[in-house]
């Protein structure tokens, strides 16, 4: 089942590496990215407890590896196959 992965960043070379990353572990999932500059997104980011960038959303949750630090790949891609965030 295709999962919604939302991607926020600043344009930054961290999430610009992210992106590249996320995308090439994602496969067929659908992939967003969120530009920070914008007033909605900050909110929307605010909602979801996002406090640092960049940081992945997987089905509208924070994944367990932005939630403190910057994104894993180990623990993005474990996300990814097993569905828990």
């Amino acid at each position: 089942m295709a999962k919604t992965i939302e991607i926020y960043g600043a344009g930054c070379s961290t999430c610009t590496d992210t992106i590249e990353m996320v995308k090439k572990l994602t496969g067929g999932h659908e992939v967003h990215v969120r530009d920070m500059q914008h007033h909605e997104t900050a909110a929307q980011a605010k909602r979801l407890g996002i406090r640092s960038l960049p940081a992945v959303v997987v089905d509208g949750k924070l994944a367990a590896c932005c939630a403190s630090r910057g994104p894993d790949e180990h623990v993005l891609r474990e996300a990814l196959q097993s569905g828990s965030i």
